[in-house]
């Protein structure tokens, strides 16, 4: 069989205009380049590289989730550079990638994690309590709120402090920057990033960053003078020690706080109003899930929460139909090979795309519909179903981010009666490099009868 050397195109469209159609409205352009050129196609929208290979077909994922090191190297990622810092997990590569990576994965595993289980039902009750019956609010403001709570607690093992107080206003004031179409378009356009003042859109963005990375670096001094380390990641990571017995300087710790923080926080509370969306759409998912959470007892153990097959597949199915990002983090081609009958060289990037491969009819079929028992009935593999990135950029919260995303709703929906104010549909909005309901899911607390 003849190897091609020419991928298809995503578009007929010019580079430039390309970009502009990606960064207003993503899920459009992808779901018209499928249409056009199917399960592999070149679209120059991210970087300044003429081939950016988007790819959907989970053997081709396959090949390049296996082959890193070898085919493929994930390059530092530079569109979230800006967001995080030099010295993040994100933006770091090779063996300096690999060593923050061991130092980070403690934390979010085994005993250490299901510790925060009772603590997220806490701050997820004292959210909800704090809704007034039948008075409409956003569900993902709300689960901001819940998820940055979560964060500075596991992160910093503080809640009330008055810095504390202030970073949670600031990281809230942050991520909301991103919610602007000009300031997510900017990302995409480095030379566009222009510091003109506080009151111009980028320069806003940077003074938020520099007061927040005031506050980071004032608690990481005054950790270290005082010697005061507890069992908060900060602690974790200020005394872990890498295979040369060095720590993490002051500057790596900001930049990964940040990117906890950023990271660990909307993304899951985005997934959270994506859930109440859909699970407000389909009553009999609600009744489901209502009878699953109310066969636990009166007061269940929060980690149990975690096991209950419907829940977790509600939750699946949710970030199947709406992932929060639609893309996996870049890889850069290292040696000439073959990708699906078409010929790889040096100098390409790729691109997993999540959102097309999630919306395969030949693994799920009406992939439009919200439907959680398709994952009851069968077992996705990690190249057909990977909404937190595949291979060696996996995310590092995934555990984490799942297990207090099914805390979070079965707390909402065991203890309060929630309602969608509107019944018409939701689209996904670019939040930065994720997508979140651009409405924000209006709902109400009703009254127990």
């Amino acid at each position: 069989m003849t190897v091609k050397t020419r991928f298809p195109d995503g578009s007929p469209a010019p580079r430039w205009l390309q970009k502009i159609q990606y960064t207003q409205n993503a899920i459009a352009y992808l779901e018209s380049a499928a249409q056009r050129s199917g399960d592999i196609f070149n679209a120059p929208v991210i970087g300044d590289r003429s081939v950016v290979l988007f790819v959907s077909n989970p053997q081709a994922l396959q090949q390049i989730f296996t082959n890193e090191a070898k085919q493929f190297i994930a390059p530092p990622n530079q569109l979230l550079q800006p967001l995080v810092g030099d010295r993040s997990i994100f933006t770091l590569a090779g063996s300096r990638h690999r060593r923050e990576r061991r130092l980070l994965m403690p934390p979010f595993h085994g005993e250490r994690m299901r510790t925060y289980g009772q603590l997220i039902c806490e701050l997820t009750d004292k959210a909800m309590s704090s809704q007034a019956i039948e008075t409409p609010f956003s569900a993902h403001r709300l689960a901001q709120q819940i998820s940055l709570a979560v964060m500075l607690r596991v992160v910093f093992g503080v809640e009330q402090e008055e810095r504390f107080s202030c970073l949670k206003s600031l990281m809230f004031d942050l991520t909301n920057a991103l919610k602007s179409p000009l300031m997510g378009g900017l990302l995409f356009f480095p030379s566009w990033q222009k510091d003109w003042g506080v009151r111009s859109p980028w320069g806003y963005f940077r003074h938020l960053q520099r007061q927040i990375g005031e506050l980071i670096y004032s608690e990481i001094s005054d950790r270290r003078q005082q010697n005061c380390l507890g069992a908060d990641i900060l602690s974790l990571l200020m005394s872990a020690r890498d295979e040369m017995g060095q720590p993490m300087t002051d500057a790596q710790l900001h930049d990964e706080l940040i990117t906890l923080l950023i990271a660990g926080h909307e993304t899951t509370a985005s997934a959270i109003a994506w859930a109440l969306y859909w699970i407000g759409h389909h009553p009999q998912v609600s009744e489901k899930l209502l009878m699953e959470l109310h066969g636990l007892g009166d007061s269940p153990d929060p980690t149990t929460f975690a096991q209950l097959p419907y829940l977790t597949a509600v939750c699946h199915e949710t970030l199947r139909l709406s992932p929060i990002a639609i893309l996996t983090v870049p890889r850069d081609v290292e040696a000439p090979g073959e990708l699906m009958g078409y010929q790889l060289e040096p100098g390409m990037r790729v691109y997993g795309c999540i959102y097309l491969t999630h919306q395969r009819p030949d693994l799920y079929p009406e992939p439009k519909l919200f439907k959680p028992e398709r994952f009851l009935a069968r077992q996705f593999s990690a190249y057909e179903f990977f909404p937190f990135g595949g291979g060696v950029r996996r995310c590092i919260g995934e555990a984490l981010a799942l297990f207090e995303m099914k805390l979070v709703l079965a707390t909402m929906l065991a203890r309060y009666r929630l309602a969608l104010v509107e019944r018409s549909p939701e689209q996904p909005q670019r939040r930065g490099v994720i997508f979140a309901p651009a409405r924000g899911v209006q709902m109400v607390v009703e009254a127990k009868v």
